[in-house]
């Protein structure tokens, strides 16, 4: 058992090293480890059922819905509305341009479910706002970046769909509602220190805009954020499921940018249905591959072994949920979140319950730590897009990124033990 969780782990570290794509990583790593375990034909036919079981889900059927419409939304000149709408609202505040990214990122994360999408559609704009007005730079890259990921906690995200998978089960609805608080918290956080940050280096605040202008921004706007509303409330009150509600939110896409915005014209429509094919087979790989991986590490002993491990360090729930804290904050720096969530939850999930967590709050937790990763280095995706937008490089973003860094970590532990962050809502709304 223990030479065949060394394979596994060796080869799949390496591969990542020469930089094969991790879901052939994944697959290659699981396949050698199989034939140390099991027989060749018997070890060739698990890997085609689990890659085949893997994606085998009708929850999954909502990822290709919400990617296509995050893409759809994404093209429909939404970006464009939202930070103005955010301007109107606070950019006249201490730091304002700063909490207007933030602000902006956030929602646009939210309603694309991209936080890829986020940093490049709210960067191209913000950045070079903010560097006119005498912002840092490199500040405001640091700033994007880490905003852009707040949209990975708040619906419609593609990521929380894929825990509920990994995890056996957990309602995606509940995981939808549970993750408002905790992804307001970080932006909140984020906005607190741009403020300070802001004051301290004397970066200039907006105009207060007269009344009748900021209720026309928030007017403009509002066609663009009732998506969310949508999604979750149809959810909520039972209207249609998860699933259906990705299918909604492709048709209000639809309507909002090719009918009402008419920023998406009929004939570009070809290509964003291909490009959401694409990401979507990217993922279902990923899913498909990362089963397999789960059902040898769960041949193997491995979660059962690392939770005896853990729980014979300590006996105090504070240090062991540190532990699988730090544990997944370093892997999020090396690895994306998809792998991540389908590979660490089988692990680290029966861990948590021993403890007495539950598994919605511990997707919740997990996917807030992860979404750190998406900005850290030396892989973070979103870290290397704010850069090419920016046109400046990893190094140099680091420093004004460190308070960032600290705020998101704090809502991470707050997160972490206070259960009621992310239970209170799916509970008051009857969904857990």
């Amino acid at each position: 058992m223990e030479y065949s969780g060394l394979v596994l782990v060796v080869t799949f570290a390496v591969l990542l090293i020469l930089n094969v794509p991790i879901s052939f990583s994944i697959g290659i790593a699981t396949i050698l480890t199989m034939f140390l375990s099991i027989d060749f034909a018997p070890a060739v036919t698990t890997v085609a059922q689990r890659l085949a079981g893997g994606v085998n889900s009708f929850a999954l059927l909502a990822i290709p819905f919400f990617v296509l419409s995050g893409l759809i939304m994404g093209r429909g000149g939404i970006a464009k509305r939202l930070i103005e709408c955010a301007m109107a609202l606070i950019g006249m505040l201490p730091g304002g341009l700063a909490l207007v990214n933030v602000l902006s990122c956030t929602l646009f994360g939210a309603i694309s479910g991209s936080a890829v999408a986020a940093t490049s559609a709210i960067g191209s704009f913000m950045i070079p706002q903010m560097e006119k007005n005498g912002y840092d730079k490199n500040f405001a890259t640091a700033v994007t970046s880490a905003a852009a990921t707040t949209g990975m906690l708040i619906p419609p995200s593609n990521i929380l769909i894929i825990y509920a998978i990994a995890s056996g089960g957990v309602s995606i609805a509940a995981l939808f509602v549970a993750g408002y608080l905790p992804g307001l918290m970080v932006s909140g956080a984020l906005m607190v220190v741009c403020a300070v940050y802001s004051k301290i280096h004397g970066y200039p605040t907006g105009a207060r805009l007269p009344l009748n202008i900021v209720v026309e921004k928030v007017v403009s706007a509002l066609p663009s954020l009732l998506l969310i509303f949508i999604v979750i409330g149809g959810i909520i009150g039972g209207v249609f499921t998860a699933t259906e509600a990705g299918a909604i939110a492709v048709l209000y896409s639809l309507a909002l940018s090719v009918g009402f915005y008419k920023e998406v014209k009929p004939k570009e429509l070809p290509e964003i249905l291909l490009k959401a094919g694409e990401t979507t087979a990217i993922v279902m790989l990923l899913i498909g591959a990362s089963s397999a991986m789960s059902w040898i590490l769960s041949y193997e002993n491995i979660p059962q072994t690392i939770s005896s491990f853990l729980l014979e360090l300590s006996d105090n729930p504070f240090v062991i949920l540190l532990l699988i804290n730090l544990a997944l904050i370093l892997v999020g720096a090396f690895m994306d979140m998809t792998p991540a969530v389908l590979i660490f939850t089988p692990i680290f999930l029966p861990v948590a319950e021993q403890l007495g967590m539950s598994p919605l709050h511990f997707g919740i937790m997990i996917v807030l730590n992860l979404s750190i990763g998406l900005c850290s280095p030396p892989v973070g995706s979103v870290l290397f897009v704010g850069c090419a937008v920016a046109k400046t490089t990893i190094e140099k973003i680091i420093r004004p990124l460190l308070p960032l860094y600290i705020a998101m970590f704090i809502v991470l532990m707050l997160v972490t033990y206070i259960p009621g962050i992310s239970e209170f809502l799916p509970t008051f709304f009857g969904l857990y």
